[in-house]
């Protein structure tokens, strides 16, 4: 599907903005930025977010520096395109890796990328992430006490976090627990449910490693008909103030379980910010 198609297909759904994703093989020509962002805008949406996963945890620091890279021509793309979010990432959890240096490499990597961001406007959100596509190993700050530890290592203005519920579950734990401890750091969110289509949490956890991508019996779902508590994580983001962009994470079945998914969120939303025109 090409972009423009991407376009078309999203102005018939009753949303404010549309997450890109730096991977899209059109946003590889720069001249195509300025571009699609009028495209997406004449259509009465914005760019709020960009989706991107820079590999922070080599033990290689060349292979680091060029990701930092990167993720520095990533938050070009977001300011370009009008947004105001750029998704970071920790990087693989290498075998090799022990907690410390990996949480170390991640933050040196993200903290060198901050200036940069603050200059544009753009604020980095971790994600707790599960597995990019194109990985071999799961998130490094995959499991909650090592997420929390790095967001506690970086205090700096243009830094936040992207909370995922259903990545929580993947990792064997609470995403109400992980919510309670990150809400003060959250600013933007994906509303997603995702199940297994066979087998069981374990049997996803034994074979994650070494298989490239996300693995086959992992799926997202329609938003409302999975594990997630939308009342009660809704309830602890009103409680800290939130108000920050929503992005869903659904689609993969098609427009109608998408259009369902965004009325089912429109009602969570009206529920508990009235006022808001989202």
């Amino acid at each position: 599907m090409k972009i423009a198609q991407w376009i078309e297909l999203a102005s018939t759904l009753d949303v404010q903005g549309l997450e890109w994703y730096a991977g899209f093989l059109e946003m590889e020509d720069e001249a195509n930025w300025g571009r699609f962002r009028r495209e997406v805008e004449n259509t009465g949406k914005v760019i709020p977010m960009m989706c991107c996963s820079p590999d922070f945890t080599h033990p290689d620091v060349a292979f680091r520096k060029n990701e930092i890279a990167k993720q520095k021509r990533w938050i070009e793309m977001t300011h370009a395109l009008g947004g105001s979010y750029c998704r970071v990432l920790s990087g693989q959890r290498r075998p090799e890796l022990s907690v410390d240096d990996g949480i170390q490499f991640a933050v040196d990597s993200i903290e060198a990328c901050l200036p940069y961001a603050r200059s544009l406007g753009i604020k980095l959100i971790i994600e707790n992430h599960y597995k990019d596509d194109f990985w071999e190993y799961p998130e490094f700050a995959q499991k909650m006490d090592i997420f929390c530890r790095l967001v506690d290592r970086i205090d700096h203005p243009s830094f936040g976090v992207n909370y995922d519920p259903s990545n929580t579950f993947l990792a064997g734990e609470d995403p109400i627990e992980l919510l309670k401890r990150v809400s003060h750091r959250v600013v933007t969110m994906h509303a997603s449910d995702r199940y297994l289509t066979t087998g069981t949490l374990e049997d996803l956890r034994n074979e994650e490693a070494g298989v490239t991508g996300y693995a086959k019996r992992l799926s997202h779902g329609e938003i409302g008909k999975g594990l997630n508590d939308y009342d009660a994580i809704f309830t602890e983001l009103k409680r800290v103030g939130f108000d920050g962009w929503i992005s869903i994470e659904d689609g993969v079945d098609g427009m109608e379980q998408l259009a369902r998914s965004v009325d089912f969120l429109k009602l969570k939303i009206a529920k508990y910010w009235p006022s808001s025109s989202r």
